[in-house]
């Protein structure tokens, strides 16, 4: 009883004392605190065009944007431009995905080609990407947009046949299949790729089937169950040269080991092999010339080059807009090297119009075959 006693009396003594204290410095405080009061409504008077009243009346005001700020986010040239997705057979394809329930890595990885690709056209080659084994990939580049999980959703069983009633419907020439990592299961989805790309061949023999595929860990086993699978094209994406890869790819993605896939699916198979890579990261010529190098080195026999594009803040920032002439360029040198097709330009993506840069070029080759034989 006293403890409790003495504290409620200090407690009361104490603030005696405190209410006791002159009262000059809070005058002084006042004044001061009026003038710097008076000082934030005339800066915000000035700057805002909107007064401390607005803000009390409980009225929203008008904000005004502020300034543009300094940022290591480069501008867009003007030769970054794409057609709009407005065509009837892109709203067709659209709504086919829709019904279907299926992933494509068009809108998935936000491609600025959708409305190339997927329009087609009397002159133009339809062409589509399906992202199969679901649309959470076990890696997180940090160049893509693709949703992230260490343990995504279990396989569609039944993704072969929708896959393969899709392009049935759309009557496509040309299809590119890719998928996500799925470093969570045990053959990391090779079999479920193998039957997708054999469901396709069964419904439409004369399709053209590019298979854009994971390291799948550089398991030659893996590979071979989809190397083997009846597919046309054996695609698999470097994505940088050998300096950047650490930095640009997941911590599980080897540039020694990509390139020992895309090998060894060229020994197993009678497909052709394919690659792409990303300009505008930081890579030198230098670099990029030894990375031809060593993609001829194991008989690789299409490359894509295009443009870097942030899909978003968080990701990798784009160092460089390279040209269009610069686009050129690489292209000449790349056909020189002995690369059966090359496709560069700002907007190029793997599959960015694959049926049509393929065809065409395989046709023309075929052509120029057989007038020769003539002679």
């Amino acid at each position: 009883m006293m403890f409790r006693a003495s504290s409620s009396g200090s407690r009361i003594l104490s603030r005696r004392l405190l209410s006791s204290q002159p009262a000059v410095a809070v005058t002084k405080s006042s004044g001061a605190s009026a003038s710097r009061l008076e000082a934030l409504r005339d800066q915000l008077s000035t700057e805002d065009g909107n007064s401390l009243d607005d803000f009390a009346s409980g009225e929203r005001p008008v904000r005004i944007k502020a300034a543009p700020r300094s940022a290591k986010i480069l501008p867009k040239p003007r030769w970054l431009k794409a057609s709009p997705a407005d065509s009837e057979n892109y709203h067709k394809l659209r709504d086919t995905v829709r019904e279907l329930g299926l992933a494509t890595v068009c809108e998935e990885a936000r491609c600025p080609n959708i409305g190339d690709c997927w329009g087609g056209g009397e002159d133009q080659t339809a062409t589509a990407t399906i992202m199969i084994m679901g649309d959470t990939c076990t890696r997180g580049c940090r160049f893509c947009s693709v949703k992230t999980s260490r343990a995504p959703p279990p396989l569609d069983p039944e993704e072969p046949e929708k896959v393969s009633s899709a392009i049935a419907k759309w009557g496509l020439d040309y299809v590119v299949l890719t998928s996500v990592d799925r470093d969570d299961l045990e053959d990391q989805g090779s079999e479920h790729f193998r039957q997708v790309v054999q469901k396709l061949k069964q419904k439409k023999p004369d399709l053209l089937v590019e298979a854009l595929t994971p390291d799948f860990q550089g398991n030659e086993k893996l590979i071979h169950a989809v190397a083997t699978s009846g597919l046309d094209v054996f695609a698999h994406n470097m994505e940088t040269v050998e300096r950047l890869t650490p930095r640009v790819r997941d911590h599980r993605a080897d540039y020694r080991q990509s390139l020992a896939v895309l090998k060894y699916a060229k020994s197993v198979s009678n497909c052709l092999t394919k690659t792409s890579l990303m300009l505008g990261l930081g890579e030198t010529d230098e670099e990029l010339l030894q990375a031809l190098e060593d993609l001829r080195a194991v008989d690789v026999d299409v490359v894509t080059f295009g443009q870097y594009l942030q899909p978003t803040k968080k990701h990798l920032p784009v160092k460089e807009y390279v040209t269009p002439e610069k686009f050129e360029e690489w292209q000449t040198k790349a056909e020189g090297m002995g690369f059966k097709y090359v496709a560069s330009g700002p907007l190029v993506r793997s599959s960015y119009k694959a049926g049509e840069f393929f065809l065409k070029k395989y046709l023309n080759q075929q052509k120029e075959e057989q007038a020769v034989a003539a002679n």
